[in-house]
Protein backbone atom coordinates (compact mmCIF):
# COMPACT_ATOMS: atom_id res chain seq x y z
CA UNK A 1 0.00 0.00 0.00
CA UNK A 2 1.38 3.39 -1.01
CA UNK A 3 1.93 6.04 1.71
CA UNK A 4 -0.76 8.34 0.28
CA UNK A 5 -3.22 5.45 0.28
CA UNK A 6 -2.30 4.54 3.86
CA UNK A 7 -2.85 8.13 4.99
CA UNK A 8 -6.12 8.27 3.07
CA UNK A 9 -7.26 5.05 4.75
CA UNK A 10 -6.43 6.40 8.20
CA UNK A 11 -8.13 9.73 7.55
CA UNK A 12 -11.22 8.03 6.12
CA UNK A 13 -11.44 5.67 9.09
CA UNK A 14 -11.28 8.64 11.46
CA UNK A 15 -14.03 10.34 9.45
CA UNK A 16 -16.16 7.20 9.50
CA UNK A 17 -15.74 6.84 13.26
CA UNK A 18 -16.76 10.47 13.67
CA UNK A 19 -19.79 9.90 11.43
CA UNK A 20 -20.88 6.85 13.40
CA UNK A 21 -20.50 8.72 16.69
CA UNK A 22 -23.84 10.44 16.12
CA UNK A 23 -26.78 8.05 15.86
CA UNK A 24 -28.83 10.25 13.52
CA UNK A 25 -25.88 10.73 11.18
CA UNK A 26 -24.99 7.02 11.37
CA UNK A 27 -28.56 6.02 10.53
CA UNK A 28 -28.59 8.45 7.60
CA UNK A 29 -25.35 6.91 6.29
CA UNK A 30 -26.78 3.40 6.55
CA UNK A 31 -30.07 4.46 4.97
CA UNK A 32 -28.38 6.19 2.04
CA UNK A 33 -25.89 3.38 1.38
CA UNK A 34 -28.25 0.49 2.05
CA UNK A 35 -25.61 -1.12 4.25
CA UNK A 36 -26.41 -2.95 7.43
CA UNK A 37 -24.20 -2.47 10.49
CA UNK A 38 -22.76 -5.97 9.92
CA UNK A 39 -21.94 -5.20 6.29
CA UNK A 40 -20.32 -1.95 7.32
CA UNK A 41 -18.11 -3.74 9.85
CA UNK A 42 -17.19 -6.44 7.34
CA UNK A 43 -16.14 -3.90 4.70
CA UNK A 44 -14.26 -1.39 6.88
CA UNK A 45 -10.96 -1.89 5.07
CA UNK A 46 -12.35 -1.53 1.55
CA UNK A 47 -11.22 1.65 -0.22
CA UNK A 48 -14.62 2.00 -1.94
CA UNK A 49 -16.44 2.00 1.39
CA UNK A 50 -14.01 4.49 2.92
CA UNK A 51 -14.34 6.76 -0.12
CA UNK A 52 -18.12 6.54 0.12
CA UNK A 53 -17.97 7.54 3.79
CA UNK A 54 -16.11 10.72 2.90
CA UNK A 55 -18.43 11.29 -0.05
CA UNK A 56 -21.32 11.08 2.39
CA UNK A 57 -19.76 13.90 4.42
CA UNK A 58 -19.10 15.92 1.28
CA UNK A 59 -22.79 15.80 0.43
CA UNK A 60 -23.53 17.97 3.48
CA UNK A 61 -20.86 20.62 3.89
CA UNK A 62 -21.58 21.40 7.57
CA UNK A 63 -20.82 17.75 8.41
CA UNK A 64 -17.67 17.79 6.29
CA UNK A 65 -16.42 20.90 8.08
CA UNK A 66 -17.38 19.64 11.54
CA UNK A 67 -15.71 16.29 10.91
CA UNK A 68 -12.54 17.91 9.60
CA UNK A 69 -12.32 20.08 12.70
CA UNK A 70 -12.98 17.12 15.00
CA UNK A 71 -10.24 14.96 13.49
CA UNK A 72 -7.77 17.83 13.07
CA UNK A 73 -7.80 17.82 9.28
CA UNK A 74 -8.98 20.24 6.65
CA UNK A 75 -12.00 19.62 4.45
CA UNK A 76 -9.62 19.66 1.48
CA UNK A 77 -7.59 16.84 3.03
CA UNK A 78 -10.74 14.75 3.38
CA UNK A 79 -11.70 15.41 -0.24
CA UNK A 80 -8.18 14.51 -1.36
CA UNK A 81 -8.31 11.30 0.68
CA UNK A 82 -11.54 10.33 -1.08
CA UNK A 83 -9.89 10.88 -4.45
CA UNK A 84 -6.95 8.65 -3.46
CA UNK A 85 -9.28 5.93 -2.22
CA UNK A 86 -11.36 6.04 -5.38
CA UNK A 87 -8.22 5.29 -7.40
CA UNK A 88 -7.19 2.40 -5.14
Amino acid sequence: MAPAETNADALALQALIWTLGDSARANRLLDLTGLTPDELRARLGEPALLAAAIGFLESYEPDLIACAEAIDASPAELVAARAVLERA
